[in-house]
């Protein structure tokens, strides 16, 4: 889907003489990094990289439940011959911001999250080293086809439209929700009904679940009488919060996890609404890659022997736990 993304800033001229003004700018940007949003596959991370490159950002937990996990060589054996000669498995990798993977330390440093560790631990089980790539949530699918990648992580959510081309091995259970800054009072409470959000201008990631969502449902507005929503599409998530912030929109769609850890952190002053949607996310294949048996085979392993429990846990994503990874199960309805 090719989408026109606005500009990060706010294009209104600050006067020659505004310090107030000023002030307000600096800290409505001291607040992104901790405000960047998780663009997730659940509809897609669907996200792009943090807003301010170095600045200040949630720790990685001590905890490192990948240590311990060893290569099983029944589970090695499902893999190509040729990929195990290589030992190396390509990966696309959209990097975002927590919990599901983002840089702790600035792009310098290696990224951290729930979704990297869930993919260097079950490169381990298969014997294999990842070669990560970094690049935006919505070149990933394109580029499997085009055999650039092997697989691609990025909160992936599993739909019926992806399915008609992409394979998809699935790791956990997360989802659409909604999440207004803090003090908003045109929009309260749990979202459950799209008609809630008419009138205001809701704010999400390019190629995302989360933007086909909307754009699909654009008419339950009108059929119900209202104002319509206005939906603002950014291609990189601290773009989102910027407008958030600025006022230039009302509310952020994004994934579940990512809204509630944002609004966890003291200086977000954002409020998660709740959930609306829960999608199946899983790692990204090209259609008939023979790599998927291998894949789940890693997946369920990481939940037998309890690191994949452990890395949940780590990432404060218990809740979207699954009781076994799968290929390509039906979209949620």
């Amino acid at each position: 889907m090719t989408t026109t993304a606005p500009a990060p800033h706010s294009t209104r001229a600050l006067p020659a003489v505004g310090i107030r003004t000023r002030l307000r700018s600096a800290a409505a940007l001291a607040l992104l990094p901790l405000l960047t949003l998780t663009a997730c596959g659940s509809g897609g991370s669907e996200g792009g990289a943090p807003a301010v490159a170095g600045a200040q950002v949630p720790p990685v937990p001590s905890d490192d439940p990948v240590a311990d996990v060893r290569t099983v060589e029944s589970i090695a054996a499902l893999l190509p011959a040729e990929v195990r000669k290589a030992g190396t498995l390509r990966v696309g990798s959209s990097v975002g911001s927590p919990p599901s993977a983002y840089y702790p330390n600035g792009q310098d440093k290696p990224p951290a999250g729930q979704d990297i560790e869930i993919a260097d631990a079950a490169a381990k089980v298969l014997g294999v080293k990842l070669e990560r790539q970094d690049a935006s949530f919505e070149t990933i699918l394109p580029a499997l086809g085009s055999g650039k990648y092997d697989l691609g992580t990025g909160n992936f959510g599993v739909t019926a439209e992806r399915l008609k081309t992409i394979d998809f091995v699935t790791y956990v259970n997360d989802g659409q929700g909604f999440a207004v800054r803090t003090g908003n009072t045109k929009l309260t409470g749990q979202v459950t009904d799209l008609t809630q959000l008419c009138g205001l201008t809701i704010g999400t990631g390019a190629g995302t679940t989360f933007e086909k969502t909307l754009t699909a449902q654009q008419g339950v507005c009108v059929a119900a009488g209202k104002k319509p929503y206005e939906v603002k599409v950014f291609s990189e998530t601290g773009a989102v919060t910027t407008a958030l912030q600025q006022g230039r929109i009302d509310v952020v769609m994004s994934t579940i996890n990512g809204l509630r850890h944002q609004a966890a952190q003291p200086a977000a002053q954002t409020t998660f609404l709740g959930e609306y949607r829960r999608l199946d996310v899983g790692f990204a294949f090209k259609k008939g890659s023979p790599l998927t048996p291998a894949l789940q085979a890693a997946v369920n392993e990481l939940i037998k022997n309890g690191t994949y429990a452990r890395i949940l846990k780590k990432w404060g994503t218990t809740a979207s736990a699954v009781d076994t990874s799968q290929i390509n199960p039906p979209e949620h309805t």
